[in-house]
């Protein structure tokens, strides 16, 4: 009895398992036909939509926003990269200004901390300051020396033919040999990010500077910290002139 019982089992479960394998074969027929295939574009049932990361999710970028370049999500609703060479030229523009803002950023929130001058008052002082010590120079001879300083470099960076060794030139600009990672294009990325960033930031410090009678950045902040709720860009008639 007790082998029938174990036959009648194993009948069922074999009859179960071949149930579950013609139901659902038609189904790894049809997702094994997918395999090794990479899905470019998908649909909403009305107008195709971009897989990859956009500036907005689910809008298509322009044709010549295709992604090879960093941090590129297809932003530029008024068209100005149509033509390749503006293109070319803005990317180059774009990663210039991201440098010098990062710059910008921190030498002035830096400088601010060190000497206890802000970034407005520190280029008018009478006697001019390095980390403390005086400079034996005025300020107009700074001033040309900086100018002179600028346009050597440039004139260097502008006469190089290939643009990427303009944006990337490596070597004595690369001490760390970071261009010569695996990781190299991911830096490349992080970089622009973070100087898009910093571009707003130095935005808003020139904002803050011009609400707050020429304040300093960390003199702002530091007040903000100590009274959140009324030191804040609402509060501020010349942040916000409509309240």
């Amino acid at each position: 009895e007790s082998t029938c019982s174990t036959h009648r089992n194993s009948l069922r479960c074999s009859s179960i398992a071949m149930a579950a394998l013609t139901y659902y074969s038609p189904i790894v027929a049809r997702a094994s036909s997918f395999a090794g295939r990479k899905v470019a574009r998908a649909t909403n049932g009305t107008s195709n939509v971009s897989m990859r990361a956009t500036w907005m999710p689910g809008s298509a970028p322009p044709s010549y926003l295709d992604g090879t370049m960093p941090c590129d999500y297809g932003f530029d609703p008024l068209g100005l990269g149509k033509e390749p060479e503006n293109l070319a030229r803005f990317q180059e523009a774009e990663l210039i200004h991201a440098r010098w803002a990062m710059l910008g950023v921190a030498g002035a929130a830096g400088a601010e901390i060190i000497t206890g001058v802000n970034w407005v008052e520190a280029p008018v002082q009478s006697q001019q300051t390095y980390l403390g010590n005086d400079i034996p120079f005025p300020l107009p001879a700074i001033a040309a020396i900086e100018v002179f300083v600028m346009a050597y470099v440039e004139s260097q960076r502008g006469s190089e033919t290939d643009r990427t060794k303009r944006m990337y030139p490596g070597g004595a600009f690369d001490p760390a040999g970071f261009s010569k990672g695996a990781d190299f294009e991911k830096l490349k990325r992080k970089e622009l990010a973070n100087g898009r960033v910093a571009m707003l930031a130095f935005a808003g410090i020139i904002g803050e500077a011009q609400a707050n009678s020429l304040e300093g950045p960390v003199a702002a902040l530091t007040r903000h910290i100590a009274d959140p709720w009324h030191v804040n860009a609402a509060t501020n008639v010349a942040a916000v002139p409509y309240l």
